[in-house]
């Protein structure tokens, strides 16, 4: 079994349920997306940059689905919060499968690839 799955089956309810779908979504939506294990959370990359990431931040009740160029997109989508204070990544947190908006959530995911696509970097604040 792949790390990445292995982490999935790891995670406790509602999270598992949450992550699960949200991975679909997000694969099925971009099929050149490359899902990668990094930093032991699941991250997902066009090309060699990073694009989005899955997460269980410690003491929260919600799975942060974070796009690393996200302060890019949050005027857009405003779904994107800043939360921990994060200089670039932006992240909507969901605490059920049905918090997700399954429309806004493609388009985001569109917008967020063509971005990257045309960005030099992934990580461009320091």
């Amino acid at each position: 079994m792949k790390p990445v799955d292995e982490y999935f089956l790891n995670q406790k309810e509602p999270f598992q349920s949450i992550m699960l779908y949200v991975r679909s979504v997000i694969l099925n939506t971009l099929p050149e997306i490359e899902e990668r294990y990094s930093y032991k959370i699941p991250f997902y990359n066009i090309g060699k940059k990073p694009m989005i990431y899955l997460n269980i931040l410690k003491g929260k009740d919600y799975v942060d689905v974070a796009f690393v160029q996200g302060v890019l997109l949050e005027k857009q989508f405003p779904v994107l919060k800043n939360d921990n204070k994060r200089k670039q990544v932006r992240s909507i947190q969901l605490k059920t499968i049905e918090d997700l908006d399954h429309e806004n959530f493609v388009a985001l995911l569109h917008e967020a690839s063509n971005l990257l696509s045309v960005s030099k970097k992934a990580w461009f604040l320091d």
